[in-house]
């Protein structure tokens, strides 16, 4: 004959500590994400127009290369 046994466990309460470390990092990555494109912004815009377009992009579409927003196979540099 088999016994099965069943144990209840009460469900999990986030604390509150808990929850405000989670905001605190999730908070930090954004930031430290934010000051990584800024500083690569940055070092984009010191480049001049023949370097830009041999990356292949101009000037007007560093921030969108950055951030990810920039679709290369809709854009054609000339």
């Amino acid at each position: 004959m088999t016994t099965l046994s069943s144990t209840a466990v009460a469900p999990a309460r986030p604390s509150m500590l808990g929850g405000l470390l989670r905001l605190l990092r999730v908070w930090g990555d954004a930031l430290a994400t934010h000051w990584g494109r800024r500083e690569a912004i940055k070092t984009l815009r010191q480049l001049d127009d023949r370097t830009l377009r041999d990356i292949g992009i101009s000037r007007c579409q560093i921030e969108p290369a950055v951030t990810g927003d920039l679709n290369l196979e809709l854009v054609r540099i000339r």
